[in-house]
């Protein structure tokens, strides 16, 4: 081996822990990067010439660097749209990334909506999962998530259970029931909401008259307007009968008619009215205890729920909770060979393998953490220590240059 040889050596080793201190750099750069995966240099001997039958040294080179896809510390923010993996896979991401098209894959989970509804991350690309429908059945392909404007279907009021206490020392009105004259023909009335199939409410009266001897009737009414009559005019929509024993506990309880046929929705809604906890006690006066009634209106979103497994809830102002979509998640077969894109995607290439796309928690896939961020897994002590040896590797092949090169000269003056 050559003085000369030893010059290109150490420039060698100059090279390779340039290189490696610019991934250091890169590193400590992202410390703070949303997703951000470390890379650790890989050094790689070269061969020089032989030397007595032995093949010697011709230096070193930096081989490439290899991703570390360790987790990350996982930070709360509170966006609701904001998810971090717990585990293996990635988020898929579609779009324009830099002038190119395509599905792009990243960890970075800062999405929001779009002025359209959709799910997109903070370059604009959409991020991809499986829609479900109104029946809860998941879509068999990935797609954008357009989550935006979404509403819950109205639903037609069928039971309305009602608990109260009919005042036992009422008398039987003089005036039998009139419909046109409801509260001067019955003791007692309590005022509810009901919904037809169109999600329109509507104000029911249900009126309650004494018939003596722990015997009362009832009767629901709307306004006649409602329902194809004369506006103004009550319209009875359902009635029946209630019996109480001499305690005051109901023993029988009827509902000898029930059908609304409220304007433009389905005809001949049936509510079924009932009782079940009704009381006729002595107390001077006859009150309402408890409603529970179905049904509802149309709802709008208000908020969005993110569950480990991905899947996206809406939460409607009518008390509605749907399940709307589920992220899908990414893994490869080889992570190493995924290719990086900048902005922290990355794309799949022939060494990582086609994407294997599921939902969270399926497979390998790891779980989603809804309100959190995944942070950089960048140790900036453990980069630093490694910055200080590398910078030291650095010093010690310059002095192999400067030692090469003083040799050189001596070399020369001997010719002196």
């Amino acid at each position: 081996m050559s003085i000369t040889n030893s010059l290109y050596i150490g420039i060698s080793g100059l090279q390779a822990h340039g290189d490696a201190i610019s991934v250091i750099g890169d590193n400590i750069a992202n410390t703070s990067t949303v997703g951000y995966k470390r890379n650790r240099a890989e050094f790689a001997d070269v061969l020089g010439g032989q030397l007595g039958g032995s093949r010697l040294g011709g230096g070193v080179r930096l081989g490439g660097t290899q991703t570390m896809y360790d987790q990350g510390s996982i930070q709360q923010t509170g966006a609701p749209l904001d998810m971090a993996i717990r585990g293996k896979g990635f988020f898929v991401v579609q779009g324009n990334n830099d002038g190119k098209s395509g599905q792009y894959y990243t960890r970075d989970g800062r999405f929001s909506l779009d002025n359209t509804g959709t799910v997109v991350d903070p370059r604009g690309l959409k991020l991809q999962g499986y829609a479900i429908d109104s029946a809860g059945t998941r879509s068999t392909s990935i797609g954008d998530l357009a989550l935006g404007g979404r509403q819950s279907p109205p639903v037609a009021t069928t039971s309305a259970k009602m608990s109260l206490n009919l005042d036992a020392s009422e008398v039987p009105p003089t005036a039998p029931w009139d419909p046109a004259a409801p509260n001067a023909t019955s003791n007692y009335a309590t005022s509810q909401t009901v919904y037809d199939s169109l999600g329109a409410s509507h104000r029911a009266e249900v009126y309650f008259r004494s018939t003596g001897t722990g015997g009362w009737e009832w009767h629901a009414m709307v306004d006649g307007g409602e329902v194809g009559g004369t506006a103004g005019t009550p319209t009875e929509i359902a009635t029946g009968t209630l019996t109480f024993s001499p305690t005051g506990a109901l023993t029988n309880q009827t509902m000898t008619s029930s059908a609304a046929s409220f304007t433009n929705a389905t005809p001949g809604q049936v509510i079924n009215f009932t009782f079940d906890n009704a009381t006729s006690f002595d107390t001077n006066q006859s009150t309402i205890n408890g409603v529970d009634i179905d049904g509802h209106g149309a709802g709008t979103l208000i908020d969005l729920a993110i569950s480990e497994d991905g899947k996206v809830t809406g939460v409607f102002d009518n008390g509605d909770r749907l399940a709307l979509a589920q992220v899908a998640l990414a893994d490869f077969t080889n992570e190493q060979g995924l290719a990086r894109a900048g902005n922290g995607l990355v794309t799949a290439t022939n060494t990582s393998g086609d994407a294997l796309i599921d939902a969270a928690g399926a497979g390998s896939r790891g779980a989603i953490s809804a309100g959190a961020l995944e942070g950089s897994n960048v140790d900036l002590g453990t980069e630093l220590v490694t910055l200080i040896a590398y910078q030291r590797a650095f010093q010690a092949n310059a002095k192999t240059v400067t030692t090469a090169d003083e040799m050189l000269m001596d070399i020369n003056n001997l010719k002196r």
